[in-house]
C-alpha cells in the first residue's frame, strides 16, 4: 500500500513539473498580444493588427510586423473605425489618406472608441487609406520637440466601382 502511493505521489509530482515547464515555454515563446483596430464598410470587415510597434522611450526600437488591412469600399457606405481601449487610453492620431491629400485629426486619451469615416471628401477625392498612429514627443539635438509615432496601424481601401 506504501509503496502504491509513494508511485502515486512521484508520478503526480512529475506530471506538476511537466505541467508547469510547459506554461513556462508556451508562455515565453509566444508573442505579446498586440492590439488590432478594426474597420469595417457595407458588410465588410478588416480586422489589423499593427504594422509598427516601438518602444516609447525608444522610438528606434521597433517590431515591425507589417500588417496592413485591406477593406472595400464605395461613394455611398462610409468607414466605421474601431480602435481597441488599449489604444484610446492614450493620445492618438487618425491619418486619413486621399487622393489629393490627407487630413489629420487627434484625440485625447479616452476620448474616442470609434469614428466615421466619409469615403469621399468634396476637395480631396476618394479615400485611399486610413493609419492609426500613437505619438511620442522626442527632442533632437538641437532641443525642438515633435511628435513621432511609436505604434501604427494600417488600412488599404479598395474601389470596385467608380465614386458616386
Amino acid at each position: 500500500m506504501k509503496r502504491g502511493l509513494a508511485a502515486l505521489a512521484a508520478v503526480a509530482l512529475l506530471a506538476s513539473i511537466g505541467t508547469a515547464v510547459l506554461v513556462w515555454r508556451l508562455s515565453s515563446d509566444s508573442d505579446p498580444h498586440l492590439p488590432e483596430i478594426s474597420a469595417y464598410s457595407h458588410g465588410e470587415l478588416t480586422r489589423v493588427g499593427p504594422y509598427r510597434v516601438c518602444e516609447v522611450l525608444d522610438p528606434t526600437d521597433c517590431v515591425v510586423p507589417a500588417s496592413q488591412g485591406e477593406l472595400p469600399v464605395s461613394g455611398r457606405h462610409p468607414v466605421q473605425l474601431s480602435v481597441p481601449q488599449e489604444v484610446a487610453k492614450a493620445p492618438w492620431v487618425l491619418l486619413r489618406a486621399f487622393e489629393d491629400g490627407d487630413r489629420v485629426e487627434e484625440f485625447r486619451p479616452a476620448s474616442r472608441l470609434a469614428v466615421t469615416i466619409p469615403t469621399v471628401d468634396p476637395q480631396l477625392g476618394r479615400l485611399r487609406g486610413i493609419a492609426v498612429q500613437l505619438p511620442t514627443l522626442v527632442r533632437d539635438q538641437d532641443g525642438n520637440e515633435f511628435p513621432v509615432p511609436h505604434a501604427e496601424w494600417s488600412v488599404r481601401t479598395t474601389w470596385d466601382q467608380p465614386a458616386e
